[in-house]
């Protein structure tokens, strides 16, 4: 995702003066050089607080008390985005915050004035990044927890490489050391990876759904064919009985054995019972105003259910005009994108491609190819980003059908009920309540009979349940989860073994293999697979940080596009010379370094800048670190941001000492 740092903005608290404002490149390695205690560790924590942390680390006292708000100005697909939070004081943190969108934000002179809050910020992020709204598990009641719908907070964990991590040998990933933080990093590697997609993910929610309903009504149909295997069992005692009543002739009682005989003989039994009654006026008034009440909630209901359905065509038809637009745009941005390929050629060489003549004109019309192909791609991106969260409202309407179903299907079940008593109250009043009691339990057991040949209502529901569940469980097996993982995870590997030998490591032919389960790396020797924490020295543990977080932004960019489009390392040279930057920061100076050292720095600046030239602007790095410019000049695509030395910091002086 196209979500990269422009400005970080500190707004001064009890001194009148502007912000403080420091500006990055889009597209390169942006360095801050300094020395400690200069402000380069809080970078991580003042963009992670403005991204919505639950906690603030920005370090307390000089920082804190010197800034009353912290901003970060971002380029997105959409424009350019202000995330400014105010600081939190002797808080832990503060929900206000100014969120401003547009082509271009001007940056206020003045402390912010809140307009959201940090929920509302985060499902904005939610959403541009595209996030489906859906759990990972579907079977899930409540929200959040390991098992909750994936947020943008949670791909923080792909952006940064604070100090106590880049060069960590038991914790490969920002906040990886703790449990709730890893736990979910486990859930959402998946996804992250694209084994799992919002589609996947709807389809599962949707399966749990109609495995639900079909075990309660399977549950539904066992208890009603036990209850009439024990009324079938009474068959014989009840005809015996009706005979005792008179309601049945003495010679066919003794001739019925099958179930089919008796039952027809209770049948007659039942008719020949409405010869005895006599018309009951007051039941028959009860029941008449008992059906009009249940008419009206049936046309509430019925009504309701037609809404969701329109609803639900609605929106079955806008999905698929959405595909094929989506595919349309796709045909254009493919036969637009040699006009990007072209420019490039021209910029650089002036020659064209094909017959290597000198090109001196068509630089308009392949600006205009160039434009058409960004807007097609910003369309995309938006687009996106709106149909991963359709397919929650999708399944929400679906469901509330088929409450309206059983809704209507109980209505008639009552309407039935009461229709019955209404006849039973025109043409029924027995002689005796004896025979009352016996022809309503025979009919009881005759409406279950009926249910079970004449009404195959509920054993057609099971049927249909059965088909939609067969063809939901193919679809999320046909995903192949596991094997697009491993695929996933092998393509990763393979970009982080390319960039390997370039560093300063003891094995750097050696394949590795990023583990999900253990969230570290493991790496291939000839005799044995080793875990980072078991291959010693710190620079190999950097190297592997360093590869690691370069692959999987790699993989992000051609096959994710929600994870945003830049990394930060916190001081990734501290492995080589902690102890000469110890003596020389107490003199502001910067230290002498070994050749060696210098040269391992270097590469490490040298395969960062490769990865970010290879991503053509669509990666941005930050580093902060010790080392100056002599570590690491003449490396392309390094942009010198600031140097904090001699004074200068990342809170001015100024600040400090009103």
């Amino acid at each position: 995702m196209k979500f990269q740092i422009l400005k970080i903005i500190l707004w001064p608290s009890g001194v009148n003066a502007p912000p403080r404002i420091v500006e990055f490149k889009p597209g390169v390695v942006n360095v801050i050089s300094g020395a400690s205690k200069t402000g380069k560790s809080a970078i991580i924590p003042l963009i992670d607080y403005c991204l919505g942390a639950d906690r603030c680390a920005i370090p307390v006292d000089t920082i804190r008390n010197a800034c009353s708000w912290f901003g970060l100005l971002v380029a997105t697909d959409e424009g350019q985005k202000l995330f400014a939070r105010r600081g939190p004081g002797i808080q832990k943190s503060t929900g206000e915050m100014r969120m401003e969108e547009g082509v271009t934000v001007a940056i206020p002179d003045r402390t912010p004035e809140k307009n959201t809050t940090v929920e509302a910020v985060k499902i904005r992020l939610d959403d541009l990044a595209g996030l489906s709204r859906l759990d990972f598990d579907p079977a899930r009641v409540s929200q959040g927890g390991f098992k909750g719908r994936p947020s943008f907070r949670d791909l923080m964990a792909f952006t940064f490489q604070p100090q106590n991590i880049v060069a960590n040998p038991d914790v490969l990933f920002f906040k990886a050391d703790t449990y709730e933080h890893r736990e979910k990093l486990k859930t959402i590697f998946p996804y992250v990876l694209n084994a799992i997609t919002p589609a996947v993910l709807a389809a599962q929610h949707e399966l749990e759904g109609v495995r639900r309903d079909l075990a309660r009504k399977l549950r539904e149909l066992e208890t009603i064919r036990n209850t009439s295997a024990r009324w079938l069992a009474e068959l014989q005692a009840w005809v015996l009985r009706a005979r005792e009543l008179g309601l049945i002739p003495s010679a066919e009682s003794n001739t019925a054995n099958d179930r089919e005989q008796m039952i027809a003989l209770l049948r007659a039994a039942v008719v020949k019972k409405e010869a005895l009654t006599i018309p009951s006026p007051v039941a028959i008034e009860e029941a008449m105003q008992e059906l009009i009440q249940l008419g009206r909630e049936e046309q509430e209901v019925d009504g309701r259910l037609r809404a969701h359905r329109r609803r639900l065509a609605e929106m079955s038809k806008l999905k698929d005009n959405v595909e094929s637009y989506q595919r349309a745009m796709g045909i254009q941005r493919d036969r637009l994108s040699i006009a990007k390929w072209l420019r490039s050629l021209q910029d650089l060489q002036r020659v064209c491609p094909l017959c290597e003549q000198t090109v001196t004109a068509g630089q308009e019309t392949l600006d205009q190819f160039v434009e058409a192909l960004s807007r097609i791609e910003s369309d995309a991106a938006r687009i996106s980003s709106a149909t991963s969260s359709f397919d929650r409202e999708l399944v929400r309407v679906r469901r509330d059908i088929d409450l309206c179903v059983e809704s209507l299907r109980a209505i008639g079940i009552r309407k039935g009920e009461v229709e019955a008593r209404s006849g039973e109250a025109k043409s029924m009043s027995f002689r005796a309540s004896e025979v009352a009691r016996f022809v309503g339990r025979v009919e009881q057991g005759l409406e279950v009979h009926d249910s079970l040949s004449a009404d195959n209502g509920l054993l057609n529901e099971v049927d249909e349940l059965r088909s939609r569940e067969e063809v939901l469980a193919r679809t999320v097996a046909h995903a192949d989860v596991q094997q697009r993982l491993t695929r996933a995870l092998a393509k990763v590997a393979l970009l982080a073994s390319r960039s390997l030998p370039l560093l300063d490591t003891e094995r750097p032919n050696d394949p590795l293999e990023l583990s999900v389960t253990d969230l570290t790396i493991k790496v291939k020797g000839m005799q044995r697979e080793d875990y980072l924490w078991e291959i010693g020295s710190g620079a190999n543990w950097l190297s592997y940080h360093v590869v690691v977080s370069l692959a999987l932004q790699q993989f992000f960019l051609d096959s994710n596009d929600a994870v945003p489009g830049f990394l930060v390392y916190d001081q990734p040279s501290q492995v080589y010379f902690p102890r000469r930057l110890a003596r020389s920061e107490a003199e502001d100076l910067d230290p002498t370094l070994a050749d060696e050292d210098v040269e391992a720095v270097r590469k490490v600046f040298s395969v960062l800048a490769r990865v970010v030239t290879d991503a053509q602007k669509r990666l941005q790095i930050i580093v902060l670190d010790h080392a100056g410019q002599d570590v690491w000049k003449n490396v392309s695509n390094v942009h010198l941001v600031e140097e904090w030395r001699s004074g200068l910091k990342l809170v001015p002086e100024a600040w400090l000492h009103e």
